[in-house]
């Protein structure tokens, strides 16, 4: 596996778990109340900043095991690269198509950010799903 594929994969893996962290704490906080009325902004940068930090630390960790030598990127990795952020971005422009529509619409403030995280956390997600099977198997030939 290369050192590009394990970024994939640690970032990948964050993102998922952060959401999870961050969808527990939340639905635990709900307690039979609208989860409109939850307090949900603390919880969301506290996840999302545990997330940025644990996908640093897990990245130096993984570097710090890997020779130099496998950590050069060449031109598979770069496209793989490309590949997988613009796949991920489609997400990142629904999410802002969604909140601009639910902003219009006067939605509650817990909607709209929770919108945008999903939507963050899935291009994430798309966007390493992508990068690892593409790894795993070859770029396309368009």
């Amino acid at each position: 596996m290369t050192h590009w594929e394990k970024r994939s994969w640690i970032r990948l893996v964050v993102a998922a778990l952060g959401y999870a962290a961050y969808l527990t704490l939340i639905l635990s906080r709900a307690d039979e109340r609208p989860l409109a009325t939850v307090p949900y902004a603390a919880a969301l940068l506290w996840t999302v900043g545990a997330a940025i930090v644990a996908s640093i630390l897990a990245e130096v960790g993984m570097a710090a095991g890997t020779p130099r030598a496998s950590r050069l990127t060449d031109d598979r990795d770069r496209e793989i690269g490309r590949l997988g952020d613009h796949v991920g971005q489609s997400f990142v422009v629904a999410g802002a198509v969604g909140a601009m529509l639910m902003a219009m619409a006067d939605w509650d403030h817990f909607w709209i950010a929770n919108l945008i995280y999903l939507c963050f956390v899935l291009a994430a997600i798309l966007t390493g799903v992508t990068k690892v099977v593409v790894y795993r198997r070859s770029l396309p030939e368009w």
